[in-house]
């Protein structure tokens, strides 16, 4: 995907500001400032087709909302554990891959709030084919990915008539407990088609957990039996949307811009994240927060792994690219699919449970290049239309970027300028990644020299790695 980026503030932040008078902000979210109240209610929106009602932990803040109202927290309780995984041993067993685990993670949690488990067919179809869930009100919050679960004939066999199922983690250790399942069947073609709107071989994902999984889905309620941890030394950076939101309040934040990445941060992307904050502040905000939250699921071979990732990140906030009094830097749990469009929505929707009220977006969002063909596989302006349209995400503010390239007159990466075009590099992911692989320097102020120097570490790793 280019490193291009495109960016125009659309027309909702500019009736933030003519809308009030005042110049303040509009508010789009609670007025009662930067307190957390969590209170026990119970649960009355339901997602149609699934979960049961019960007890639950509501959580409010200075930001918005999540969706359905309810920060879905699935991890049982230390008190409990114990029991918990006793029963979880005498019950018939799923095994989870590793990307099943990630899956476990990001729901456990309240990433998909207020999906509280791996989906039933209800849930599966209505996010198949409308990527939405309508709640028992009415209401409609966006799901544009489906999350399941697939099992093979075997386990199914195995499972029989069972109404409860324990999910075992790659390591062989009970994670969790799935109960009331429904067992329905995986139609992968349909899947695949539905989510990328392809069925082009060459596709990540489906390469990796759609083509060899197994022909059924298993649904039903979750119980994480303990925090999900990977012990890479990065699960410091691993906050749940529960630990952002307080962080958020601890920092006084009156906004939050969120900005996904899978790709190393150069100093295009420091540009507009702090072009958005500096035009959040002319608008009235008094601390915008950014959120800059890499991918640290699955993703292709070819990308730039996580810890590397990590490791630039760190050199650009200790350069001072990005102020680390106004940045928070987490890993979102998530997996990658590629699928472009429909995938960005799930990327936005995940971030307003984390408690983002702005969402940055760029060209060619979630997308790749063709796996057959010498073009992009999506249009890479649909991505950022598409969120302005989507269902369930109207109270989340969408940022499409400005154009940033290399202007080589000025020795900086600068918002392009078309009556000096000439004067303008546009440096491509592929070809940043030449430059690193080659040992090469990419021109002076492109990234800072530091984060620079983590890359062609790296790549020099696999290169002397290769031979053997």
């Amino acid at each position: 995907m280019s490193l291009t980026i495109k960016l125009h503030l659309t027309s909702q932040l500019n009736n933030l500001r003519h809308n009030n008078k005042t110049n303040l902000p509009k508010p789009i979210y609670s007025i009662n400032p930067l307190i957390i109240t969590i209170k026990k209610y119970k649960v009355k929106q339901r997602i149609k087709g699934g979960g049961n009602s019960n007890n639950n932990n509501m959580i409010k803040s200075s930001l918005i909302e999540p969706d359905g109202g309810i920060l879905v927290d699935l991890v049982v309780p230390e008190s409990q554990r114990d029991s918990k995984i006793s029963e979880a041993q005498s019950m018939a067993k799923v095994k989870l891959t590793r990307i099943d685990l990630e899956w476990v993670h990001v729901i456990s949690e309240g990433w998909a709030s207020p999906l509280r488990g791996f989906m039933r067919e209800s849930e599966y179809l209505q996010s198949l084919h409308f990527n939405c869930l309508r709640m028992e009100d009415g209401c409609v919050v966006n799901m544009s990915l489906p999350i399941v679960l697939a099992i093979d004939d075997e386990t199914k066999g195995r499972i029989g008539t069972s109404f409860n199922v324990a999910l075992v983690g790659p390591l062989g250790d009970c994670v969790a407990i799935l109960r009331s399942i429904e067992i329905y069947e995986h139609n992968k073609e349909e899947r695949i088609g539905r989510t990328w709107g392809t069925t082009v071989p060459g596709l990540p994902y489906v390469e990796e957990v759609i083509t060899p999984a197994g022909n059924w889905l298993i649904g039903g309620d979750l119980e994480v039996l303990k925090p999900i941890k990977y012990n890479d030394g990065l699960d410091n950076y691993r906050l749940s949307p529960k630990q952002l939101r307080k962080e958020f309040d601890t920092r006084k934040a009156d906004a939050v811009f969120a900005f996904q990445l899978r790709n190393p941060v150069h100093n295009g992307h420091a540009l507009l994240m702090n072009d958005t904050r500096k035009r959040l502040l002319e608008m009235g905000y008094k601390n915008p927060v950014l959120l800059l939250h890499p991918l640290g699921g699955f993703t292709k071979a070819d990308d730039v792994p996580l810890d590397v990732r990590m490791e630039q990140h760190s050199k650009v906030l200790e350069d001072g690219v990005l102020d680390p009094k106004t940045t928070i830097v987490a890993i979102f749990p998530s997996p990658m699919h590629y699928a472009g469009p429909t995938e960005v929505q799930w990327h936005a929707k995940a971030r307003i449970n984390a408690g983002a009220n702005f969402y940055i977006v760029g060209r060619d969002p979630a997308g790749m290049a063709h796996p057959t063909e010498k073009r992009d596989l999506y249009d890479p302006d649909h991505g950022k239309k598409v969120l302005t349209m989507a269902p369930g995400l109207g109270k989340l503010n969408i940022l499409p970027f400005k154009v940033a390239a290399y202007d080589t007159r000025d020795n900086k990466m600068a918002f392009f300028d078309p009556t000096r075009a000439k004067d303008f590099l546009f440096i491509s992911g592929t070809k940043m990644r030449a430059y690193a692989r080659n040992g090469e320097d990419p021109p002076n102020g492109f990234m800072c020299p530091s984060g620079w120097k983590v890359l062609v570490k790296y790549y020099e790793s696999t290169q002397a790695e290769e031979p053997s």
